[in-house]
């Protein structure tokens, strides 16, 4: 916990249910918005490059980068920077 007043918080570790909980769903029916045009769509509508060591994910509206993942033996890099948000449906 913060030593400042009301400043009062966690460490990261806080955040581990949570994002367990929202990474273990089905990603490709989260809406995400275009940081370029502001376009909102589902993930599965995105146009995926795969030939790279990676995959880049653009937006169909503008062609800006939205996502990329990168897979190595021991981790996975996701960049999300592209986009503006992500609603991901949780189940009921």
């Amino acid at each position: 916990m913060s030593a400042q007043g009301t400043d009062a918080y966690t460490d990261g570790n806080a955040l581990a249910g949570p994002l367990r909980e929202i990474f273990a769903v089905e990603m490709t029916a989260a809406e995400g918005r275009c940081v370029g045009c502001g376009l909102t769509g589902p993930v599965a509508s995105l146009r995926v490059y795969d030939h790279a060591p990676g995959l880049v994910a653009r937006c169909p509206g503008c062609d800006t980068v939205i996502m990329r993942l990168v897979r190595g033996p021991s981790a996975a890099w996701l960049d999300l920077r592209g986009s503006v948000s992500m609603r991901i449906p949780l189940p009921e």
